[in-house]
């Protein structure tokens, strides 16, 4: 690891590699669906104009299918973060100054043995 980046935590990377394969399941289903209508068009003697109109029908199908797809993860991935208690900034500045004053305090006490 290079020394600027900073360490990713287990979640983090958990996450990333879910959605990961989650675009990719969903690219290989649009492809697979594209297949599909160009054999089924072969099959059933559609002209170019049909298969296009099909085609289309279908992607809009899919397109919605997706957004569906990604609401659910994000709707999923709030859901899963509201267990989690995050600290604001003026939170952090808070603890920060608050173990400033602690430390000083340790070293205060430690010049008077």
């Amino acid at each position: 690891m290079d020394k600027q980046e900073t360490p990713k935590h287990p979640l983090a990377e958990t996450f990333e590699r879910v959605w990961s394969q989650a675009l990719l399941a969903v690219s290989t289903a649009e492809e697979e669906a594209t297949r599909t209508v160009q054999r089924v068009a072969e099959l059933a003697g559609w002209s170019p104009d049909e298969m296009i109109r099909q085609a289309r029908l279908l992607t809009e199908r899919l397109a919605g299918h997706r957004k569906d797809m990604e609401h659910n993860v994000e709707e999923g991935v709030r859901r899963a973060l509201l267990h989690f208690k995050v600290p604001r900034r003026e939170e952090l500045q808070d603890i920060e100054a608050r173990l400033g004053r602690l430390a000083e305090r340790i070293e205060a006490l430690g010049q008077r043995k």
